[in-house]
């Protein structure tokens, strides 16, 4: 399973380095509250804005706290790090998490759109092909899923991530890189995405299909999840729900995620409209989904990107038959 003016600001209002301070240790035992981090995209944001959770929740005497990130690398790290106890990502972090010995697990997943992730150029750049990025300054966050595209993509062409000048920022401070001409190509995700190809100076060099696959996934802390197995499992349930009704009502649901993110609605149908988008694709684990993950796992072991060789299945959590 990436979101460039005032919309910007708004997405990227509470970094990490702002909201980790303020989350507590983790709990040991039975939970009373489930910490959530978010980005503002997705199911987790609609759960959020209708209170889902808490009144899914609320028979068990679990409350809800909700951190914002504008991007997975810290998020895991929270999360890893016991400051968390649930929350989303791309592909990439949880890898980064694993080799770091964040105590965390795989608890759930949601397929997405590969037309959702691109590498964008300037509209005049001399950028026809993957080939052409030798040499150039492409950014992308590291650890999140457009370091997955990037490297996908250089190999495509014939390349390797030593072959390009990487620049690893954040969204927001990538958006403000291209716009001013700083860096030549951007990988990025959606909702960024949707919003820079609106831009008459942006040309999206290629979009992710053909190249990777679009999982996301659900983490929770390990401790987290062994002491409370019910409230991730219903979790999970929930956000399946919340999916599938807005899925149901995408017109209601432009709506209410423009709100959430300050991104126009105009964009935001974009996002959800994309071929394979589906918010209902919220599921537990899959052995076709750890498969792409130890995949992609030996692969970025390969180039030296993660320090050590890591099993997937070490950190998966698989909820008992009911």
């Amino acid at each position: 399973m990436i979101s460039r003016r005032q919309t910007l600001g708004l997405l990227g209002a509470v970094a990490a380095s702002s909201a980790l301070p303020s989350l507590r240790p983790a709990q040991a035992a039975a939970a009373t509250t489930l910490r959530i981090g978010w980005q503002k995209n997705g199911v987790l944001a609609l759960a959020k804005r209708k209170g889902a959770l808490e009144k899914r929740l609320a028979g068990q005497g679990v409350s809800i706290e909700w951190s914002e990130f504008t991007s997975g690398p810290p998020l895991l790290e929270a999360l890893g790090a016991g400051a968390l106890d649930f929350g989303a990502t791309g592909d990439v972090p949880p890898l980064f998490a694993q080799a770091a010995n964040g105590n965390l697990v795989y608890v759930g997943l949601y397929v997405g759109s590969p037309d959702a992730s691109a590498i964008v150029v300037h509209r005049d750049a001399p950028i026809r092909s993957f080939a052409d990025l030798k040499g150039k300054k492409l950014a992308f966050k590291r650890g999140s899923s457009a370091h997955n595209v990037t490297v996908k993509a250089l190999r495509k062409g014939g390349l390797t991530p030593s072959d390009v000048e990487a620049i690893d920022l954040s969204p927001p401070d990538a958006a403000a890189a291209f716009k001013t001409g700083a860096i030549d190509a951007w990988s990025i995700w959606d909702p960024y995405l949707a919003i820079v190809e609106g831009d008459p100076n942006t040309r999206v060099l290629s979009t992710a299909r053909g190249i990777v696959d679009s999982y996301s996934f659900f983490l929770g802390n390990g401790d987290f999840t062994k002491s409370n197995p019910q409230v991730v499992s219903d979790t999970i349930d929930e956000l399946h729900k919340v999916g599938v009704a807005a899925q149901g009502h995408l017109d209601e649901t432009i709506t209410a995620l423009s709100e959430i993110t300050g991104v126009s609605a105009e964009v935001t149908r974009i996002t959800l409209s994309r071929p394979g988008s589906d918010l209902g694709s919220v599921s537990t684990i899959t052995d076709a989904a750890i498969a792409y993950q130890q995949g992609l796992a030996d692969e970025f072991y390969q180039l030296g990107i993660v320090p050590k060789k890591l099993d997937v299945n070490d950190i998966v959590w698989r909820p008992k038959a009911s």
